[in-house]
């Protein structure tokens, strides 16, 4: 876990600290799928401000995760610029919305806010490509690569009743 000591920093009023922190990407695990950082240790800069006897935080990454398309299961990439800004009071009590829940003891859980920051950019699902067909339902092949429809399917017979009452009204 990379943290920072912001009592080691003593910022000033105004005045601006720039650093630049690697970050070893934890792996992902959505919809059952896992997907890692492509590195898995990615550059993290970080700049700090004091403000009025606060902290601001700013985080900026690129990230590129990799893993199963959600759609096809084929191999997916998605790369990713975040951008996150954080704003902590040490004076505020614990729990008020002017405490960063990412400064615990005077230090920067900037791996736990850098996950966290990339988790909140992904999209609803991750694909192999925006057009991906993904899987037939029927016979389970990938439908990029093979295209087609199964026409020639009967109804399940379990169905013909209500097909008779659909008829009758």
């Amino acid at each position: 876990m990379t943290t920072v000591d912001l009592r080691r920093l003593r910022l000033r009023p105004g005045e601006i600290r720039r650093e630049t922190l690697d970050v070893d990407l934890e792996p992902f695990l959505l919809g059952g799928q896992r997907y890692e950082g492509s590195p898995p240790t990615i550059p993290v800069q970080l700049e700090l401000s004091q403000a009025s006897g606060a902290t601001v935080l700013e985080l900026r990454l690129d990230a590129r995760l990799s893993g199963a398309c959600m759609r096809c299961l084929g191999h997916a990439e998605i790369a990713r610029e975040v951008r996150a800004r954080e704003f902590h009071d040490f004076d505020a009590p614990p729990g008020d919305e002017l405490r960063s829940d990412y400064v615990l003891e005077d230090h920067v859980q900037l791996s736990a806010w850098a996950r966290d920051a990339i988790a909140l950019e992904l999209p609803d699902q991750i694909l192999c490509r925006e057009d991906c067909a993904g899987l037939c339902p029927v016979c389970g092949k990938d439908l990029n690569f093979e295209p087609h429809e199964h026409v020639d399917r009967e109804p399940d017979p379990r169905w013909a009743a209500l097909a008779e009452i659909r008829d009758e009204l």
